[in-house]
């Protein structure tokens, strides 16, 4: 694999020589690309997302956003493009052969990474999947370059990406630039960013390149696509209405309150990481920077204390309730309402007054 070309320092130049020098060679990169990430006929809504930040980036340095698309010749790239355009892409990069039909990281490493070294975008961004951490780790070690993972935040500080993301343990928020290498690279999980509004009249152009390589080139092969079985059983990332219980329910079976108020609403369960590792609930319903990521219209939080780790995943929910005994818990400073209460006795009340309501508004339509 071709590694990016890196910005020569001068021979006998100065600190300030050597920074001058480096910006004139990184001027040369321009643009923000995302690489869209999709699987068996569907793309994965991240990358919209991440589309509608790249937009908001690519405007305020005054570029064009562009898409990555890599797949099989018979994968219908086109009509993601036109997806892409919708979403405020202005042209895509396509690269089809046969060896990149379903994900394997040696054939999409050297795709993209010839694509960068030829076009030079200044920023990429990824998706936190299991493919986008993946892919991004190895083509930022191919390219010598910076990578931000997990991203929660997003901005632009002259024309370096200013990525933030929580670290130790969530307690802390950092922002993360990469100024003497190009691109700058981030992954952002889904929901984190807000999905963008689609305009359909929008178009753009495309350009080709090859892959070059063979199938015999690639040490992985594809033997077979085993599904999950569970995939479908939590959806948290794209629930309207969750339902999240923490330790302040004191006990596994007052977990029981949780499960009864979303049934009523027709609502996800999700869970704090103590929660979690208690063994109250399973991994796939955490919420938080070590689970996963939501926005939901309303989110109820029972006993849930409010720490960072947790915010981080659900703060951007249109309306949050907390109920917590605490008055001086830190959730009510960004929860929209709020119930200072022991939520043992709270969750029975507020589960037969909606069940109340809407077996009313049942009967009304009906």
């Amino acid at each position: 694999m071709s590694e990016a070309p890196k910005p020569a320092a001068p021979k006998a130049a100065g600190r300030a020589g050597r920074n001058t020098e480096l910006s004139e060679a990184l001027k040369a990169y321009k643009g923000v690309w995302v690489f869209i990430e999709h699987d068996r006929g569907h793309v994965n809504p991240v990358s919209w997302e991440l589309m509608g930040e790249a937009r908001k980036l690519a405007d305020k340095l005054q570029v064009d956003v562009a898409g990555v698309l890599m797949g099989g010749p018979d994968e219908p790239l086109d009509a993601y493009a036109a997806e892409a355009y919708a979403y405020g892409a202005d042209r895509c990069y396509f690269v089809r052969d046969p060896v990149l039909k379903g994900y394997r990281n040696e054939p999409f490493t050297k795709g993209l990474t010839d694509l960068v070294n030829k076009h030079q975008p200044e920023i990429m961004l990824l998706g936190a999947t299991t493919m986008g951490r993946d892919l991004a780790g190895s083509v930022a070690t191919t390219l010598g370059t910076g990578l931000t993972a997990d991203c929660t935040e997003l901005n632009i500080d002259g024309r370096a990406l200013a990525a933030t993301r929580p670290t130790f343990g969530g307690s802390l928020l950092c922002t993360i630039m990469t100024l003497a290498y190009r691109p700058q690279m981030a992954t952002i999980r889904p929901r984190v960013m807000q999905m963008p509004r689609r305009d359909a009249s929008r178009t753009g152009d495309g350009v080709e390149m090859p892959l070059g390589m063979i199938e015999t080139d690639v040490v992985t092969k594809l033997l077979d696509f085993i599904p999950d079985a569970n995939r479908n059983t939590v959806n948290l990332a794209y629930a309207d209405v969750i339902v999240t219980g923490g330790k302040g329910l004191k006990q596994p079976d007052n977990f029981k309150l949780i499960w009864d108020l979303a049934r009523v609403l027709g609502a996800e369960v999700g869970g704090t990481r103590p929660v979690v590792q208690a063994g109250w609930i399973e991994a796939d319903r955490q919420v938080g920077q070590t689970g996963k990521t939501v926005r939901p219209k309303l989110y109820i939080a029972a006993g849930v204390s409010g720490a960072i780790q947790h915010r981080v995943g659900m703060e951007s929910s249109d309306v949050i309730v907390a109920i917590n005994t605490d008055p001086n818990a830190p959730i009510f400073e960004f929860a929209h309402y709020g119930i200072v209460g022991n939520a043992m006795q709270v969750l029975p009340v507020l589960t037969e007054a909606f069940r109340t309501h809407l077996d009313k508004r049942i009967r009304k339509v009906a």
